[in-house]
């Protein structure tokens, strides 16, 4: 915790040196930071420089201590906490000093216990008054991010808009821009509050990088429960500001927030508009690229005008053969898909549409999936199915849009359909929960279950956060905890040996893992229930 800094002021350099070494002032909390021999030399100093508590004589040649208190008041120069060193006891000096709002008023000679309970005071104070301050910012924070979202989801009105355009710093040129952790493929396997915590790293970043544009960052702008995204309005004038172009400074801000999170990032940029008041034109765009991106050649940086186009001759949508190819996955059919496959892009190639101009024919193709899956079960996120199937049927060399690519993917997404009409989940759960039961202390995962049980893992993922409300992963983590729990209460085994039993091979993380569920060591746990 920083210093709180003091300014004392006294014309009689005995009183100040007496002062600085009455107490400790650093056990205290507090710092000398300048001393000054009248009010006209404090107010110099505090034009450029800030203290939390001044300590003034009354009586000084130049300015008093009165004097300089009401110019600082007045002239809103300086809010720290003031005290009035006085060798007068007139009741109508210290009535004077407390009007001008005056912590206290101290008689000269000043006591080493007076001092002490006077800057404790000011501490305890000091700290009630940061926590109200950070109070009021999160409340106007959460006010103003309300507002933006409001017009970035396109329900804002007049209100709304001169809020956000009275509270931010705005230019021309405007784009939302998503920005989430990449690399996050087992996201299903990983613990909420690990990927939280990582969101939250990843927020702060962006705010200590974007300094005074701080609030052009808002948290958790989807509210996708298995998003961990962050939204950035960005504007030109931050480019221009930097000296570079608008890609360059996103890169430049990117391998920032890398450096910081120790983890890889990428951005998703949405349409530029010209202005705040239409920033949900670019939100809409940069969602599109989101669901798209498993389509797209992996890059850190998407750009919306770079990734959608349209051929020269216009906007060209392959209805009947994609109809065919859905229609060939609805079946299950492996050969049809492959041939419909192969068809669709032997007609897109003959119109001569290039790989980047495909975007509308795959929308087509996955709103068109997802309905056939709602049918089944309206439930399921679908969109985060299709993410996931896309996402996990790439390998290296394949190029991402192509036949193999898209025949593959269908028929994933055929298997996954396929499941829904069968309806899985009523026994698949009950047998996870069984594994559970019975290999606790191995390295279970819902990958390896889902291929166990031929269930598609994203979908089972979902429906087992349905049923239980948590991940698989928190689930499993959960049900050792209890394990562990009845071995310290009925055993004598140590403690590294329970948490290798239970199915923790680092001990300090099965610790860790047993405080977040019963609130203490385990160590503790055992001792509390036997006393």
């Amino acid at each position: 915790m920083d210093m709180l800094k003091v300014l004392l002021i006294d014309d009689e350099p005995f009183i100040v040196q007496g002062l600085a070494v009455l107490i400790d002032w650093s056990r205290e909390g507090f710092e000398i930071a300048a001393t000054a021999a009248n009010g006209r030399e404090a107010l110099e100093y505090l034009q450029d420089h800030k203290v939390d508590l001044i300590i003034a004589d009354i009586k000084m040649p130049v300015m008093g201590g009165l004097e300089l208190l009401d110019v600082i008041r007045s002239e809103k120069v300086s809010e720290a906490y003031f005290v009035i060193l006085s060798g007068y006891s007139d009741f109508a000096f210290a009535r004077q000093a407390i009007q001008q709002n005056c912590m206290d008023y101290v008689l000269k000679p000043v006591e080493r216990e007076e001092l002490t309970a006077i800057l404790r005071k000011v501490a305890q104070r000091s700290a009630v008054d940061r926590m109200d301050e950070q109070n009021q910012k999160k409340m106007e924070r959460a006010y103003l991010e309300r507002n933006v979202l409001a017009v970035l989801f396109g329900k804002h009105d007049a209100q709304n808009l001169e809020y956000v355009k009275r509270h931010m710093h705005l230019s021309e040129g405007v784009r939302y821009i998503n920005i989430e952790p990449d690399g996050l493929k087992d996201v299903q396997e990983r613990e909420d509050g690990e990927l939280r915590q990582l969101q939250r790293r990843l927020c702060q970043a962006c705010m200590d990088w974007l300094k005074e544009d701080e609030t052009h960052c808002i948290f958790d702008v989807s509210h996708d429960q298995k998003s961990y995204d962050i939204g950035f309005l960005y504007c030109d004038y931050m480019a221009q500001r930097h000296g570079c172009g608008e890609k360059e400074y996103l890169q430049d801000f990117r391998r920032n927030l890398e450096k910081a999170l120790q983890h890889p990032v990428r951005m998703l940029a949405g349409k530029k508009v010209s202005d705040i008041s239409a920033a949900a034109k670019s939100y809409s765009s940069a969602c599109v690229l989101k669901s798209l991106e498993a389509f797209r050649e992996k890059k850190t940086l998407y750009f919306y005008e770079e990734e959608v186009q349209v051929s020269q001759g216009g906007i060209v949508l392959c209805k009947q053969r994609l109809d065919s190819l859905i229609a060939s996955i609805e079946q299950n059919n492996k050969i049809q898909i492959r041939e419909n496959t192969e068809r669709f892009y032997e007609e897109m190639k003959q119109m001569g549409v290039a790989g980047k101009t495909v975007n509308l024919n795959i929308n087509y193709l996955l709103f068109q999936l997802i309905h056939l899956a709602t049918e089944q079960d309206n439930s399921v996120d679908q969109k985060e199915i299709l993410h996931f199937i896309s996402e996990s049927v790439f390998e290296e060399g394949i190029l991402r849009g192509s036949n193999i690519h898209l025949a593959r993917f269908a028929g994933e997404y055929a298997e996954y359909l396929m499941q829904l009409r069968k309806n899985v989940s009523r026994g698949v759960l009950a047998q996870i929960e069984r594994e559970v039961r019975e290999n606790y202390a191995q390295n279970l995962t819902l990958k390896d279950l889902s291929g166990k049980y031929y269930v598609n893992s994203a979908y089972l993922g979902q429906i087992f956060r349905k049923k239980y409300g948590q991940s698989f992963k928190d689930y499993l983590n959960g049900y050792r905890i209890e394990q562990a729990s009845l071995r310290l209460l009925r055993t004598d085994d140590k403690v590294y040996e329970i948490a290798q039993d239970v199915g923790y091979k680092d001990l300090d993380y099965f610790i860790n893992r047993f405080i977040a569920v019963k609130g203490c060591t385990p160590a503790k746990f055992r001792r509390e229930a036997r006393e």
